[in-house]
């Protein structure tokens, strides 16, 4: 069972990315003509979680899988947060975010209105709206945050 797990959650986090999986028996997908070669290699594009690179937070703790300097701005992190805690109250930005429960009992909170969910939810915030996110559950709750943000900032 935990084997099909990760198999759909890194599925899922690929399509919240809007990146392209390899289609079952391709060994190798074909490079873009228009890939730089020097800056994405295989070397610069995995990253195996590591408590070395955690960064803690007053709530726990997240983790970039990738960060803004190596997709033209497309992030990934990962948010553990302590029971009963929030990183942060509900705020609004320029950008969209997504967010998919890995693991606890999350409260969502949009332009308003809350819902409680757990794993295995999706979360999207559309620019600009009211949003927020806190564990609301007696256990540590994980989830993934998919951000693009301005390159120019």
């Amino acid at each position: 069972m935990k084997t099909e797990w990760r198999v759909l959650s890194a599925h899922t986090v690929l399509l919240l990315l809007g990146w392209s999986v390899c289609v079952a028996g391709q060994t190798e997908p074909a490079a873009s003509p228009a890939m730089d070669t020097t800056k994405y290699s295989i070397e610069t594009c995995l990253n195996e979680f590591s408590k070395e690179k955690i960064e803690k937070t007053d709530a726990g703790y997240q983790y970039w899988f990738v960060d803004k300097k190596l997709a033209d701005g497309k992030t990934l992190k990962m948010s553990v947060v302590k029971p009963h805690a929030a990183t942060h109250a509900p705020h609004s930005h320029p950008e969209d975010e997504m967010f998919f429960v890995l693991e606890g009992k999350v409260e969502f909170y949009l332009n308003g209105k809350t819902k409680v969910v757990g794993p295995y939810s999706s979360f999207y915030c559309p620019s600009n709206s009211r949003h927020g996110i806190r564990n609301v559950g007696d256990t540590e709750a994980k989830y993934l945050v998919v951000k693009k943000y301005d390159e120019k900032k």
